[in-house]
């Protein structure tokens, strides 16, 4: 933990924090356009004090309050070893390229920063150069774009394939040019002393600060990577940022899981190495497609993408099991081949004792009796993922906080229910934790209106959605463009996009219409804002991680409350064992759900002192439901009204 010498300087640092964050202090001094906000350096103390006592806090901050600094300050003076872990690797690439170099060159300390990412976005060069020598792409194109890579493996120093422009995150090529948990030969490889991710690696365990995120942080801190593993027993601190995310990622990675397209792809890589090690093996290629057929039946089963039912559903289908068993005996029987073909290579041997941990991971899906974990299927268009979720992340997550003394951080714009954590620190098992609450310092009084229509019909009505469509319209035109649409999903979201698609053509309403999966998030966006006048329906992905600042976005419109499907197989299983145990899980679970994500939503609206706009809810259970005030409580102050005129007024006003 922290040295006397450090500790000795954290006290004097830590005492000066109102000199650091006022309007005469370094950030001040260095950083454009920084002033005080009072919620920023209240929340930078409190982080400084639960540093300093080795203790646990989340915090709520308010959109505006400036979290970043508040934890990068007493972060970086703390003299000790720091993990920030965020939700997005765009806010991770913010936090490692702007914010991080701008704070500690403004304090003027001493410390080493890294970001360490997942494989996934690290080329590597065993499978970049498989790729270029067996020369199977899908396009023309990716042949192209592999050229590129090479060049790029050739000369960068990092492998991060964020800093490669000229090739789309998007491309089908980079699969086959980085590595997995599973295909990664470790010390094995031939290319280990060169390999971009271990570099990275090591750069993170010599670094003060590294930045990762949740995904990363659950996969290969608390799986115990080889590696990263020693990440977090160094640490003095870790840092959740965009924590609201942290109960969901958590679950994936304390649950089992294993997908059928982890099956196809040892297929693959078997049957390469037949090709290029193995080519008197003539049982090899044999065993390789007779398990790709297995695979590709046992998806047949599932009528369309996107399904989501609990195992027992699953296994009322027509040849569940018999399907099943079949790719469990190909597996087994391509398995048999590379054990007597393992020797020959690293490669081999790899893919030998990947076809054993796949057949452990089929049998144990298949018949975990564990109470605190629910089975589900969940169906894609080319392959099935096979959960194994636990219904309370609570006690996995407490071992880790009680592993070993540090201090742990949590925080963003949306962890409460009317200033109320429990719900929250129930999920986390965070049980000792502090909390603190700092509201927006923007004046929403002034700058917002919270609008719900009358006259709606009730969500689960079948004229629900055109209701929606014609409650916007109105706003729409008033906004003039310049709004998003919200829905809660994407069925909502192509009706309420071709219903405005009509009523634009009819009104003679020329405002440029998008929506969501036309192109990626981030070219949408650069649309959206260079248009200056667009409206985009978007779904889960526009929901939270988008900030749109200015005229551009002046109106914010939400189909519906955002409660979670209640046909989600862990929801259902969630609830009953809620019920069961005589809590009320509708209050205490699917209500603070639906709360912390409609504050993300809302918070699209105002992104700056200057930003004005609509929010408009248009489900009325916001009003007639006696939980709808515990809701509408949640959200930041704005103005309210359920008249249109006051929509039009407010924007007549600009």
């Amino acid at each position: 933990m922290l040295s006397i010498f450090s500790l000795t300087l954290y006290n004097l640092a830590m005492s000066d924090l109102t000199h650091v964050f006022s309007p005469q202090g370094p950030l001040a001094e260095t950083i454009p356009g920084y002033r005080l906000r009072q919620q920023q350096l209240e929340m930078a103390q409190a982080i400084a004090e639960a540093i300093k006592q080795g203790g646990q806090l989340v915090a709520e901050a308010g959109t505006g309050t400036g979290k970043t600094f508040a934890y990068l300050v007493p972060a970086l003076l703390s003299g000790g070893k720091v993990i920030i872990s965020t939700g997005t690797k765009t806010l991770q690439d913010q936090l490692f390229n702007r914010d991080l170099p701008a704070v500690r060159d403004a304090l003027k300390v001493p410390v080493t920063v890294s970001m360490l990412k997942g494989r996934a976005n690290y080329v590597c060069h065993f499978h970049l150069e498989r790729a270029v020598n067996e020369g199977r792409f899908v396009s023309r194109e990716d042949a192209n774009y592999v050229q590129k890579i090479r060049t790029f493996a050739e000369n960068s120093s990092s492998g991060d394939k964020a800093e490669l422009t000229d090739v789309p995150e998007s491309a089908t090529v980079w699969p086959s040019v980085t590595s997995t948990r599973d295909n990664c030969m470790g010390q094995e490889c031939a290319y280990y002393k060169d390999c971009f991710v271990m570099e990275a690696r090591k750069r993170a365990l010599a670094a003060d600060v590294v930045v990762v995120n949740h995904h990363l942080f659950f996969a290969d801190v608390m799986l115990r990577d080889e590696g990263v593993a020693e990440l977090l027993p160094s640490a003095n601190t870790v840092i959740f940022d965009e924590a609201h995310q942290l109960p969901e990622v958590a679950g994936l990675f304390f649950g089992e899981d294993v997908s059928t397209s982890q099956i196809m792809e040892l297929a693959r890589d078997a049957h390469a190495e037949f090709i290029t090690t193995a080519k008197d093996c003539l049982a090899l290629p044999e065993a390789t497609a007779a398990l790709e057929k297995a695979v590709r039946d046992f998806r047949l089963i599932f009528a369309y993408e996107g399904a989501r039912m609990p195992v027992q559903k699953a296994q009322a289908l027509k040849n569940f099991d018999s399907a099943y068993d079949t790719v469990q005996e190909k597996l087994k029987a391509l398995s048999a081949v590379l054990e007597t073909q393992a020797e020959r290579d690293p490669a081999l041997e790899n893919c030998y004792e990947r076809s054993l941990a796949l057949v452990v991971q089929l049998q144990r899906w298949r018949t975990a009796e564990d109470a605190n974990l629910v089975r589900w299927v969940e169906v894609f268009t080319q392959s099935v993922q096979l959960h194994a979720t636990p219904l309370s992340v609570a006690e996995g997550f407490g071992k880790q906080l009680n592993a070993q003394p540090r201090s742990w951080i949590f925080t963003s714009a949306t962890l409460a229910v009317r200033n109320d954590f429990s719900h929250y620190l129930a999920q986390m098992g965070l049980e000792q934790a502090n909390t603190g609450y700092w509201s927006s310092p923007f004046d929403y009084d002034q700058q917002a209106l919270l609008y719900v229509p009358q006259d709606m019909p009730e969500p689960n009505s079948s004229a629900y959605t055109a209701a929606v469509a014609a409650a916007a319209l109105p706003v729409i035109q008033a906004s003039r463009g310049r709004a998003f649409v919200l829905c809660t999903s994407l069925r909502a979201m192509r009706e309420v996009h071709a219903l405005l698609k009509d009523a634009f053509s009819s009104n003679g309403m020329e405002y440029p219409l998008l929506i969501q999966g036309e192109s990626s998030r981030t070219e949408l966006l650069e649309r959206f804002r260079k248009l200056g006048n667009a409206v985009l329906v978007g779904s889960q992905s526009f929901w939270e991680g988008v900030d749109v600042r200015g005229e551009a976005l002046s109106a914010v419109i939400i189909d519906k409350l955002p409660f979670a499907p209640p046909d989600d197989p862990v929801l259902a299983a969630r609830i009953d064992k809620m019920n069961s145990e005589g809590k009320n899980a509708f209050m205490e679970y699917q209500l603070p759900y639906a709360v912390i994500t409609l504050k993300q939503g809302a918070g699209r609206l105002i992104r700056d002192e200057t930003d004005r706009g609509v929010l408009v809810i248009c489900d009325p259970r916001l009003i007639s439901k006696p939980y709808g005030r515990r809701v509408w409580q949640s959200l930041p102050p704005f103005r309210r009204t359920r008249n249109v005129t006051d929509v039009t007024t407010f924007f007549s006003c600009e």
